[in-house]
């Protein structure tokens, strides 16, 4: 079954005409339906609302940054930037295609008030950082690294895309694609930090070691060190048999700082236990909700986590092959 992608282009409108319509007309070579401002060159806020209806529809978001900020809303944020950070808010894979050589874009199609200068490089700034991106120098370079970008953002993060109606196989298709698309926005309403805000963030892997403290009867100080692979091999049985947070804290001290005195002694500070947290939320290997009846955070094993758990605890046959 053929899939077409949508893919919303944004950029500042008339000093990019050419490279909007270079990356419009290479989208679709590559059988994707562009969507973008082509119909709004002077928006205002009540197009903002349709606007942002078209974004939520879309599967990739391509950004063109030139020598202009472009058009400011009363808020003080032009809105470009505001498709840009409206996408990222609804988890959209974004391609950015930054001008390589800024000063040497022409006057005439730069911001002549230094205020806006101001803005642009902030903004250019703010998506350079943790992030890759892409270089341009003319408008002539941008169908092939569109092409290149989109084609590995398309194998790398495939999205749901758009079928049409006569070429699906029976109406039993269509709904069942339509429910995948409604659990697809679901689960990206309640994706974990590592889908939402750890988009090129060097976030420390499962071989590499966290040290924290463990406090023993006020007094002694038990400092533990071992790799997140290792601790997330002795908690995944307890959260998949606890899942309460503060049931899975107790055992996570006990797993830790096995002693047979001071049970009830030993502690570890909200600090570290909300490290290991987020640090295994990001990693994707548990999903936290808050607990439906009373307070306190439920735990519980992604798919990949009990696998991992599965790599890490199961004992290998020792039988000879």
């Amino acid at each position: 079954m053929d899939v077409r992608y949508q893919v919303f282009v944004s950029s500042t409108f008339a000093d990019l005409e050419a490279e909007r319509q270079n990356v419009i007309r290479t989208l679709m070579e590559m059988d994707c339906i562009p969507a973008g401002m082509e119909l709004f060159p002077a928006i205002d806020d009540e197009q903002w609302e349709f606007i942002k209806k078209i974004i939520d529809d879309c599967d990739y978001y391509v950004l063109i940054m030139g020598g202009r900020y472009g058009s400011v809303t009363a808020d003080g944020i032009s809105f470009t930037e505001k498709e840009y950070d409206y996408a990222l808010s609804k988890n959209i894979k974004v391609i950015c295609l930054l001008h390589g050589d800024p000063n040497s874009i022409p006057v005439g199609k730069t911001d002549a008030s230094p205020e806006l200068a101001a803005k642009l490089k902030a903004f250019r700034d703010r998506v350079s950082a943790g992030r890759l991106v892409r270089f341009w120098k003319s408008a002539e370079e941008l169908p092939g690294i569109v092409a290149l970008s989109l084609a590995k953002t398309i194998k790398t993060y495939p999205a749901t895309g758009w079928v049409r109606a006569d070429r699906a196989a029976s109406r039993e298709t269509l709904a069942e694609i339509n429910e995948l698309r409604k659990e697809i926005g679901r689960l990206r309403e309640s994706a974990p930090l590592s889908r939402r805000a750890l988009d090129g963030v060097n976030i420390a892997g499962l071989d590499e070691n966290f040290a924290f403290t463990v406090r023993i009867n006020d007094k002694e100080d038990k400092k533990i060190s071992m790799s997140w692979k290792r601790l997330f091999g002795l908690l995944a049985p307890e959260i998949q048999t606890l899942s309460q947070g503060s049931a899975i804290r107790k055992a996570l001290i006990g797993l830790v700082a096995p002693i047979a005195d001071h049970i009830y002694s030993r502690t570890i500070t909200d600090e570290v236990f909300s490290t290991i947290r987020i640090q295994l939320t990001a990693l994707g290997l548990i999903t936290v909700k808050k607990r439906a009846i009373g307070t306190g955070l439920d735990w519980e094993l992604t798919d990949i986590g009990e696998q991992m758990m599965f790599e890490s605890r199961v004992i290998p046959s020792q039988a000879s092959e």
